[in-house]
């Protein structure tokens, strides 16, 4: 009878239960605000401490020389491991002539079987040439956009030789595709997302796989017989510009760099717009104490150009404060003059003038010439004569063709073959580890239960509890007693992924709990039910509808999981406190995005006696074979497919403790 309650509370739940039961709510003030409001401060910490680091590098130039080195270690660290140099088996498909210039149509394998389609433009003429590599924005047509190509045409004006590689999940370089070769998600931005999610659970990132293959298309430039490999020039425009700032910060071979409508993960960029798409994104920045200035830092004194709008959306005061810090940066390495920042009254994206303000750059630092670069009319070609490929996609072009996705499968795969039975002891620790965890379970942080009066439930009294933990958010709770003062038998917190308002209002399901003579406790978990991040804050191209505080969770370092498990112990730890709680058995209850939540939790605390899960995730595993599956980021844990997934959780709590029911 208990399984078929719960199932028809939970069905109930997971239809779409409207959230707006203001009786059952706690929270006074906005409620929406708190979880974006309490990692937005937490990010502020992490900047602070960043900032104090910056300020003390600033003192001489060897300190900044030091403060460079260890920035650079950070980095290379959050980047993970990087494949091996594979031969890069390039071909040239075709050539087309144009007037002052050809274009080269490029394909080379950065990884084996794991194809980069890219445009050479080359001056015509003889002699050794310097180069640029033009990293591609958001745009689906990527190589083929427009502004790209007249950017590459007006380097090839100049005397430059310039390579314009598609990046993954854009051009001809979908990962995501049905057998015709369409794209199964909504575009490249959020197939970028998906991908990045999945990458985390190995201990990568989709800017770790650009970055590789960017690396490989400098490794193709350099045996061109066209190319001066002392003259390597790089810039690109937007998610193109993150793109150039990841790489000036790892492959010293570049001397000259722009950066043009330039976003990362910086604090101010986080706190006004939130995170931005998966290709930019590399989960720990903030932990690492790595901030938007930081890569171009790691590339400081060679000379860089910032190329800003004074209308775009990308925060101008965020570029103009790069700037600054950047030119602190150069004067005390004693290079003041290889800094300068160019703004134009427009908004995103590489125009004209910033294109002409480009070239001249480059054409000072690597062609010694102070000459004004003036732009006439360019003709474009549409992407279809650009095209590398001839079906238009690698996926269909390639047979055996190894997507970013199959890559992700069989390392877990390998993963997984390889991973050694854990004991208890270090199972724990694995969990400590990836959830980023303090030693709550060795201390009892206090727990301050505020009463925020009662709600009747369908007849059932329940007393409104605001459990608060010095640092952690607060946490809405409902708590019922059994009737006639009996004294409660033993504890069941509910963990309800849709809040605690839907189950509060099935009184069938509260009243049997009752009825066992059961304290029953309602709980919201930071970032469920009346602390839900608003939808408008969470666009649905990123397939997750709290992207948002997940992403934002993974940039500090501290899993959007992880913070909830603290929420159970929490819970727990009340339950210790309180004189009519703490020597009875507890139940946890839990679905949805609650459950990897409950099981970690279970792990960890022996106080658990029972957990009730529904409809059991099967595994982490199912993030990369299932990718384009929605609400993934909510349980993305960094790197923990080397060390456990889910079933081994399911396994060390047992069937004695474990039972898990589908909702019907």
């Amino acid at each position: 009878m208990k399984v078929l309650l719960l199932s028809v509370a939970l069905g109930w739940l997971l239809t779409g239960y409207a959230r707006a039961q203001a009786p059952y709510d706690v929270i006074d003030w906005k409620a929406p605000t708190t979880l974006n409001t309490y990692l937005v401060q937490q990010i502020h910490q992490q900047s602070d401490q960043r900032r104090a680091a910056f300020t003390a590098a600033l003192k001489t130039g060897v300190a900044m020389q030091a403060y460079q080195d260890t920035v650079r270690a950070r980095y290379r660290r959050l980047l993970g491991p990087l494949p091996a140099r594979t031969p890069l088996k390039a071909r040239v498909g075709g050539k087309m002539e144009r007037s002052g210039y050809r274009v080269e149509k490029v394909v080379y394998e950065s990884t084996p079987n794991h194809h980069v389609t890219a445009n050479l433009y080359v001056p015509k003429g003889k002699g050794k040439w310097p180069a640029v590599l033009l990293f591609c924005g958001h745009e689906a047509t990527a190589k083929a956009t427009e502004s790209y190509q007249k950017t590459a045409i007006l380097f090839a004006q100049n005397g430059f030789v310039v390579l314009v590689i598609d990046p993954i999940s854009q051009g001809e370089r979908y990962q995501l595709t049905d057998a015709s070769g369409k794209p199964l998600t909504r575009g490249g931005t959020t197939e970028h997302t998906l991908l990045n999610g999945g990458a985390a659970l190995l201990g990568t990132s989709v800017p770790a796989a650009q970055l590789w293959d960017n690396v490989r298309g400098l490794d193709y430039l350099l045996t061109r017989r066209e190319v001066d490999a002392d003259r390597i020039g790089c810039l690109g425009n937007s998610g193109g510009a993150t793109q150039t700032a990841y790489f000036i910060g790892f492959d010293p071979r570049v001397k000259v760099a722009a950066l043009c409508s330039y976003v990362a993960s910086g604090e101010r960029n986080l706190e006004l717009t939130g995170p931005a798409d998966g290709c930019v994104q590399i989960p720990g920045a903030g932990q690492a104490g790595l901030d938007l200035a930081e890569w171009p830092i790691m590339f400081a004194p060679k000379p860089l150009l910032l190329l800003a709008g004074r209308y775009d959306f990308v925060d101008y005061a965020s570029i103009q404060a790069t700037y600054h810090e950047l030119k602190q940066v150069y004067t005390k390495l004693e290079k003041p003059g290889r800094i300068n920042l160019f703004t134009y009254d427009d908004g995103h994206g590489i125009s004209r003038p910033k294109r002409e303000a480009a070239v001249a750059w480059f054409r000072r630092w690597l062609r010694d010439d102070a000459q004004l670069v003036p732009e006439n009319n360019i003709a474009t070609l549409s992407a279809e004569q650009l095209n590398c490929t001839p079906t238009g996609q690698v996926n269909t072009a390639f047979p055996k063709e190894s997507t970013l996705s199959e890559q992700y499968v069989a390392q877990a795969q390998a993963l997984a073959s390889q991973r050694q039975p854990l004991t208890y002891a270090s199972l724990t620790a694995a969990i400590r580890h990836v959830l980023a965890l303090p030693e709550i379970t060795a201390i009892i942080p206090p727990v301050e239960a505020a009463d925020e009066g009662s709600v009747q439930a369908k007849g059932t009294t329940m007393r409104k509890l605001l459990l608060r933990r010095a640092g952690q958010p607060p946490l809405p709770t409902l708590l019922a007693l059994p009737p006639g003062n009996l004294p409660p038998s033993k504890v069941i917190v509910w963990l309800p992924d849709q809040g605690k308002a839907a189950l509060a209002d099935s009184a069938n399901l509260v009243a049997s709990y009752l009825r066992e003579r059961a304290a029953v406790l309602l709980v919201d978990l930071r970032g469920l039910g009346e602390t839900t991040d608003p939808a408008a804050f969470n666009d649905p191209k990123y397939y997750n509808r709290e992207y948002r505080p997940a992403l934002l969770a993974l940039h500090l370092g501290r899993p959007l999981l992880g913070q909830r498990v603290e929420d159970v112990f929490s819970v727990l730890n009340f339950i210790r406190q309180d004189d009519r709680f703490h020597t009875l058995p507890i139940e946890v209850y839990a679905n949805g995005r609650a459950t990897p939540v409950a099981l970690h939790a279970a792990v960890l605390s022996p106080q658990i006696t029972r957990l009730e899960v529904i409809d059991l995730p099967g595994s982490f595993h199912e993030i990369l074979t299932q990718p384009t599956r929605k609400d993934w980021y909510s349980l993305v844990l960094p790197n923990v497919l080397h060390y456990y997934d889910l079933h081994d959780l399911a396994v060390v709590i047992g069937p004695q403790r474990l039972h898990s029911s589908s909702v019907r």
